[in-house]
């Protein structure tokens, strides 16, 4: 089907993205099927690794709190701080696998 392109008003298949003639933009692209799933994979991931480390956080200083000598205070510590290192490193990780997987699936202009 044609339809009237806004800018120029030459007729244009409803199905085209840009006017073949002037260049206006008709519809936006769409992402699809695996680009939304890896879009929504993203975004989950992300959640996820957000709550892993605030209950690690939490966790962490209810140990803390709990810890009665210097040493057991010390422990707690350097293990909070390993713990936050290695949540991070997933994280990152993560990020540029996930993040890499959406990019690579989204619409083409």
């Amino acid at each position: 089907m044609l339809v009237k392109c806004p800018e120029c008003q030459a007729e244009v298949s409803d199905s085209a993205l840009k006017c073949p003639h002037c260049g206006k933009q008709l519809r936006k692209p769409k992402r699809g099927f695996f680009g939304k799933i890896f879009l929504w994979l993203f975004y989950l991931f992300n959640v996820l690794m957000l709550l892993w480390l605030i209950s690690g956080m939490n966790a962490t200083s209810e140990i803390a709190n709990q810890a009665v000598t210097e040493a057991e205070k010390a422990g707690a510590a350097i293990g909070t701080g390993i713990g936050i290192t290695m949540i991070l490193f997933v994280w990152a990780i993560g990020d540029i696998i996930t993040g890499l997987l959406a990019l690579m699936t989204r619409p083409k202009a």
